[in-house]
């Protein structure tokens, strides 16, 4: 798949766990761990304003598209 998300570099930068990132924005340690790891197939707007909120930074902080 061409996107590719770089949740788990901008969670290491900032020194934040799957589990307290998920706590903070609402959302299953389970569900942020799919998009972590690149299986998801969708993410909601809601939920990558939520992230981009938490961890400072911008939505192409963390996706971005590689052919």
């Amino acid at each position: 798949m061409p996107i590719i998300v770089d949740l788990d570099v901008m969670l290491a930068k900032r020194k934040i766990g799957v589990g307290e990132l998920a706590e903070r924005i609402g959302i299953t340690p389970a569900n942020l761990s799919v998009l972590k790891n690149g299986r998801a197939k969708a993410v909601r707007f809601t939920t990558l304003e939520a992230i981009c909120r938490e961890l400072d930074c911008q939505p192409g902080d963390i996706i971005r598209f590689e052919e």
